[in-house]
């Protein structure tokens, strides 16, 4: 549901279609593509060093039908490759070994890799993969560990969005700064804005706090009646309810799961711990049935 509502934001406010794809990022790669390639992007300076890319049709280098997210070109004609992950991949280090070497089919020229990872869960993955006679590495960056003041202070709304998914946003009062920065800016970039932000607010499960706030804000009440916006928030308010109810289910599941744990096996480590924390319901009830049996 949330793939089309990117589609139609896309649609909406960038004036071009969007092709949703299946996989992990779909729900918010369009949100964050947009993010990236808008002019004056801070978080661009950020991962590249540069304020501005001449951006690539990314569809033709594709691999294992893959396509790699974002390409830009250098003002020195050099490539940068930036690709967007939310959650972690045994094999992401190859994949991004083959999107490096079909750039260099594509173009002729090995690009700049930088892997940006928005994910929930700890960063787990490597940034390299190596064998006896080779080594590729790339730039592996979580958004937690970049600068969430200079996102919140930049002019562009889609830094200040941004924002939420830095180790800022981890703060009580960080959607309600966000909003303020929004309501401050144009109709056109708040309404964008605003939706971005709740299209990325669920890769931190904080989708009723923007909700919740927002409808705090007089400035953004007209925000109800917006073609694309309001009926997304008039359901994320039934999905809040519905997502609460069933989010203290599974938490009470895991608490139980881990006292079992603990009551067999002793001390929980906190790598046992976060794996739990990360199962969905269906496997929390299949690793407590297996817990009857183990030894």
């Amino acid at each position: 549901r949330l793939a089309c509502v990117g589609a139609a934001i896309q649609e909406r406010f960038f004036g071009f279609p969007a092709t949703i794809r299946s996989g992990p990022m779909h729900e918010y790669d369009v949100a964050l593509k947009n993010i990236l390639t808008r002019s004056g992007s801070s978080i661009l300076t950020q991962l590249t060093g540069v304020s501005s890319l001449r951006w690539i049709n990314v569809e033709a280098p594709k691999v294992s039908n893959r396509r790699v997210d974002l390409l830009g070109e250098l003002p020195d004609g050099n490539l940068v490759h930036i690709e967007l992950q939310s959650r972690n991949e045994e094999d992401f280090p190859l994949r991004m070994a083959e999107y490096l070497f079909g750039i260099q089919r594509k173009y002729g020229k090995l690009p700049r890799q930088v892997a940006l990872y928005v994910g929930e869960a700890p960063l787990l993955m490597n940034d390299r993969i190596e064998g006896p006679d080779c080594s590729v590495r790339f730039h592996l960056i979580d958004i937690r560990g970049l600068d969430g003041e200079q996102l919140l202070a930049s002019t562009n709304p889609g830094d200040n969005v941004l924002a939420l998914l830095t180790s800022l946003g981890e703060r009580p009062e960080v959607v309600r700064r966000i909003l303020e920065r929004i309501a401050a800016g144009s109709v056109e970039e708040r309404d964008q804005a605003l939706a971005e932000l709740l299209i990325l607010a669920r890769l931190r499960r904080l989708s009723g706090e923007v909700i919740r706030e927002t409808e705090k804000m007089p400035i953004l009440e007209d925000i109800m009646d917006h073609d694309v916006i309001g009926p997304l928030l008039r359901q994320g308010r039934a999905e809040g309810r519905v997502e609460g109810l069933i989010e203290g289910r599974v938490e009470g599941q895991m608490d139980i799961l881990l006292s079992q744990i603990q009551k067999r096996f002793g001390r929980v480590s906190p790598a046992v711990a976060q794996r739990i924390a990360a199962l969905k319901p269906a496997q929390l009830k299949r690793v407590g049935l297996r817990l009857l049996d183990a030894q």
